[in-house]
């Protein structure tokens, strides 16, 4: 009969099908930016863009170590990159610089010096801020967050206003006479310490608090949860900053120069490179070989620290 309903709910016509939606409210899955960003460092164009980027950042230095050993004839009338079609080697360039005259360079005294500054003044800011850090993460007293406030804040104040209070409290005093780097220790780990106690609170932050109180649990005091738990697991935000500082205090030029009373003994490497030019410029050609034994040191550290270095550089920057 017509108007029926077909008895056999099979043979009946299909509607065409939609897709409600969830009526839990669960959003689809996205990708995350961090695994898009991953997608694209990893892809044919980021490994392409990368590696033009090294080469960019090798060529300098390669034409810096190709200077360094070319004769100062060469230098002077052509470029560094004619050395692979016009080969000339000497090492009279770096004999010069580290053995020579003062006049002309002896970079060996100041290399020293350089090193006296640079190893004190990555060390104390460290130790100092390690322990700074914990008592603002760890220990509970009075005005903790306020004086933390306080503590970053200090790394918006410019170095230059600091330079002559200290240089008023130093100046003149026995102390500076019988250790002349004191006051180039203490004007480094001054400068370093708002930082160090920034970046090594937010790593220390983020270690469970279980471990502590574990810890505690165990009979422990501040000073085993300190070295014995805190510390290993700062390494790699320590070493991070240990490479900054490090870098940060060997390439200085204003401290070094300010502090040191322009006192050759122990006047900083950056001080001589300055001057390695001569007063009228006719020992420019000194300059590569000067600034290639300068940066030896840093890349050694770096390289030797750089397992490290990125997790360091995250430290504080997640959560969860």
């Amino acid at each position: 009969m017509s108007g029926t309903t077909p008895a056999n709910p099979a043979v009946a016509v299909e509607s065409p099908v939609r897709t409600l939606p969830d009526p839990m409210g669960t959003p689809a899955p996205r990708v995350g930016a961090s695994t898009r960003a991953k997608r694209m460092l990893t892809s044919r164009a980021g490994s392409a863009v990368a590696v033009v980027i090294a080469v960019l950042w090798t060529v300098p230095i390669v034409g810096l170590l190709v200077s360094s050993v070319r004769p100062e004839a060469e230098i002077r009338t052509s470029g560094w990159w004619t050395f692979f079609s016009n080969p000339a080697f000497t090492l009279a360039n770096y004999q010069e610089v580290l053995f020579g005259r003062a006049s002309s360079g002896q970079l060996s005294n100041f290399f020293v010096n350089s090193l006296v500054i640079t190893v004190p003044a990555t060390i104390i800011p460290l130790v100092a801020a390690t322990m700074a850090a914990y008592c603002f993460s760890v220990l509970q007293w009075r005005g903790r967050d306020t004086v933390f406030v306080i503590v970053f804040a200090l790394q918006i104040v410019p170095l230059q206003m600091a330079l002559i209070p200290l240089l008023r409290i130093f100046a003149g005093t026995e102390v500076i006479q019988n250790f002349p780097y004191l006051a180039v220790w203490v004007a480094h780990a001054c400068f370093a310490m708002p930082l160090a106690t920034f970046l090594l609170h937010n790593f220390m932050a983020e270690i469970p608090r279980e471990l502590i109180e574990a810890a505690r649990v165990d009979g422990a005091g501040h000073v085993t949860v300190f070295l014995r738990v805190m510390l290993p697991l700062q390494i790699p935000a320590i070493a991070s900053f240990a490479i900054f500082q490090f870098l940060w205090v060997w390439n200085d030029l204003l401290v070094g120069l300010t502090f040191t009373g322009g006192n050759n003994a122990v006047q900083p490497l950056t001080a001589r490179l300055s001057e390695m030019a001569g007063s009228r410029g006719q020992d420019w050609h000194l300059l590569t070989s000067g600034a290639f034994v300068s940066i030896i040191v840093p890349l050694i550290v770096f390289f030797a620290l750089q397992k490290y270095f990125v997790r360091g550089l995250l430290a504080g920057s997640v959560k969860g």
